[in-house]
C-alpha cells in the first residue's frame, strides 16, 4: 500500500455524532496519510451540538462538518475509499451502497451518545466516552504498518480494533 493517501469513510445512520467525530479525529491523527469522510444512511441534517462541543474541546476544526447522506459518496466523481467503517449497529445491518474499488470494511460499533437522556452533564459524559473510544481505535488504526500487512492480516486487525 506504500506511501499513498488512504481515503476512509465512517458510516452511521444519522451522521450527526459518532461518524462526524470519527471523521474529525481521523483527519487530525491520520494526516497526512489518511483523509476521512463521514456519512449516514438517514442523515439527521445537523451535527449534534454535543459532538461539536467535544471536538472543540480537543481543538479540532468543526467548520466544514455537516450531516450528509452516503448517497453522495456513491456518485460519479466521489472519492474512492480504501477503508469503510460502520460506527453504529444500525448502519452495520443496512445494505450499503457498493463502493468502487472494494474497500476494506469493519464494524467499529460505539454506543449512540445522542440517545442518552437526562442532564446536559450526563449527555456530555456520553459524548466524551464515545469520542474517547473512537480516538483510541483511530490511534490503533493509523499506527498499523499497512504496507507490511497482507489483506487477510489487515482485515483481522481492523476487526480487532473494533472490539478495542
Amino acid at each position: 500500500m506504500g506511501n499513498a493517501v488512504y481515503n476512509v469513510l465512517f458510516l452511521c445512520t444519522g451522521n450527526s455524532a459518532r461518524s462526524i467525530m470519527a471523521e474529525a479525529v481521523m483527519n487530525r491523527l491520520g494526516r497526512p496519510r489518511f483523509h476521512a469522510f463521514s456519512a449516514g444512511s438517514h442523515p439527521a441534517g445537523t451535527v449534534n451540538p454535543f459532538a461539536i462541543e467535544q471536538l472543540q474541546r480537543l481543538k479540532l476544526p468543526v467548520e466544514d462538518l455537516r450531516s450528509k447522506s452516503w448517497d453522495e459518496f456513491a456518485l460519479a466523481g466521489a472519492p474512492r475509499f480504501h477503508f469503510v467503517f460502520t460506527v453504529c449497529d444500525n448502519a452495520a445491518k443496512e445494505t450499503c451502497p457498493i463502493w468502487p474499488g472494494q474497500p476494506m470494511t469493519a464494524h467499529w460499533g460505539v454506543e449512540d451518545p445522542a440517545l442518552v437522556e437526562g442532564s446536559d452533564e450526563k449527555k456530555r459524559q456520553a459524548f466524551r466516552n464515545a469520542i474517547t473510544t473512537l480516538r483510541r481505535r483511530i490511534e490503533l488504526f493509523v499506527s498499523l504498518p499497512l504496507e507490511k500487512l497482507d489483506k487477510l492480516a489487515l482485515q483481522r486487525r481492523l476487526r480487532e480494533i473494533g472490539t478495542a
